[in-house]
């Protein structure tokens, strides 16, 4: 076996005092156990290293978890901030909000980092201070317990002493085969020369012996009894303050966070209705046209018919009449219109017959079912025309009428004060009777239906403004 190395300033005589405290604790320890030696009891003292035991644990424990928390903070921060910057590069410079969405995001970026940092300084650093202490009173606890077998082992030396009967002087020796025996062999040299050197004790060697150990043990007994059960009630404090901290940095958190979400969700809300106002004013836009070229189309086909020909029972096709050409008056000076004539039959089908546009007795004409001929006043055309626009502008409006919108699409109402529509409902829209009741987007407004009918009466209610367009 490889010999002890020799350091500098270490002598033969420190390492052989060092060997020999070893295995004195060794012998002393094994007298205890198979109860040869009594061993000095201490029930406080180790409950107070129990507890000990078990806040180390708990604290380590919390701490690793404290730790995986913070990580997962830093995770959830980096997805958050990949999420985002997908959302920014996505989206276009000409939409709405662009620089605001850019500012929100720089926000939620920042309110991230600060988040994780206030969480190292107020909780992590601190847990980090609290678990330093440990590793220097577990190694006082450990030192003590081997006092404690130095101070019981002086205290059964001194007792064997003072057994003995010998005179004062006598020399007391100390089983050296048994400790030659457990000593390894590289050391067995050192310790016959150490041996020689303490083949006699004396009483009074045996007692100062003793009060050094005693002295030794107790110094730093006392103060492991003073510092563990403050130790141990310290823990309850320390929780507190942790978990109120992670509590409140986390609701402030959460609360910053909530409002920056809210300002995201409104901007593209407001993104949104701009684009389905977009594409509801070209396809507006789009339907009036192909109306346009549908009704132009009806009304060109129907002018080319009635110009062209003149279909009746029986007879041959009607034939077109040229356009009123000018004439002159008698001395030359000014063109005279003359009336234009209208084609019809006489009554035995055999030849057609001017009629003059400028009569006011003028007949509109057609045939019926039975070939007969239908003839309409073409007065009571113009006086039935009358009577209906008469009778449109005469409804009476609401009052703080604004203007008249009409349905775009269904609304199904959320709420008693909302207004239902259905696609096509014409709707006559007031002011709010209470201004602060006004909300951004939404009218109010009663069916132009329940107002013909019932007049005040009538349901008025809100209604989302993006669902109607403006007649």
């Amino acid at each position: 076996m490889a010999e002890l190395p020799m350091g500098k300033g270490v002598s033969a005589g420190k390492i052989a005092s060092s060997v020999q405290k070893k295995i004195t604790r060794a012998q002393e320890k094994v007298l205890q156990k198979l109860g040869k030696a009594d061993e000095t009891k201490d029930l406080a003292f180790e409950e107070g290293v129990i507890n000990f035991n078990k806040q180390l644990v708990e604290g380590s424990t919390l701490q690793k978890d404290l730790r995986a928390y913070l990580a997962a903070v830093k995770a959830m921060h980096e997805s958050s901030k990949h999420l985002y910057e997908c959302l920014d590069d996505m989206y276009e410079s000409d939409w709405y909000g662009r620089k605001e969405v850019d500012s929100l995001l720089e926000d939620s970026d920042l309110l991230w980092t600060d988040f994780h940092q206030k969480l190292v300084d107020h909780a992590l650093i601190s847990m980090d201070t609290y678990l330093g202490q440990f590793p220097d009173i577990k190694s006082r606890i450990a030192k003590r317990d081997r006092k404690l077998v130095d101070y019981d082992s002086a205290r059964h030396n001194y007792a064997a002493v003072n057994k003995g009967k010998k005179k004062e002087g006598i020399k007391v020796t100390k089983p050296a085969s048994l400790l030659e025996r457990a000593a390894p062999g590289w050391a067995q040299g050192i310790l016959s020369a150490h041996n020689v050197a303490q083949t006699s004790l004396s009483r009074s060697q045996a007692e100062e012996e003793l009060e050094r150990a005693q002295k030794v043990f107790e110094e730093i007994n006392i103060d492991l009894q003073e510092e563990l059960p403050s130790l141990w009630n310290s823990r309850v404090g320390f929780y507190v303050n942790t978990f109120q901290s992670v509590a409140g940095l986390e609701e402030k958190f959460h609360r910053e966070m909530g409002k920056i979400n809210q300002n995201l969700n409104d901007t593209l809300e407001k993104l949104e209705n701009q684009d389905m106002s977009r594409l509801h004013d070209t396809q507006g836009l789009f339907i009036a046209m192909i109306l346009y070229f549908i009704i132009s189309t009806l009304c060109c086909s129907d002018r080319t018919q009635d110009a062209n020909h003149t279909l009746s029972p029986g007879g041959p096709p009607a034939i077109p009449k040229s356009p009123s050409k000018a004439t002159w008056d008698d001395d030359g000076s000014q063109p005279v219109c003359a009336p234009a004539a209208y084609s019809t039959w006489d009554d035995d089908v055999s030849q057609p017959v001017q009629g003059n546009d400028n009569d006011s007795t003028q007949q509109a004409q057609g045939w019926d079912d039975d070939g007969a001929q239908v003839q309409i006043s073409q007065s009571k055309l113009t006086g039935t025309a009358q009577a209906t626009t008469e009778s449109t502008e005469s409804v009476e409006m609401p009052e703080s009428f604004l203007f008249k919108v009409k349905a775009m699409h269904d609304y199904n109402a959320n709420d008693s004060d909302e207004l239902e529509l259905k696609a096509g409902d014409v709707v006559l829209v007031v002011s709010y009777e209470n201004p602060d009741e006004e909300d951004e987007g939404w009218l109010v407004g009663v069916k132009e239906s329940d107002w013909i009918q019932h007049k005040a009466q009538g349901k008025k209610g809100v209604f989302p403004e993006n669902f109607t367009q403006r007649m």
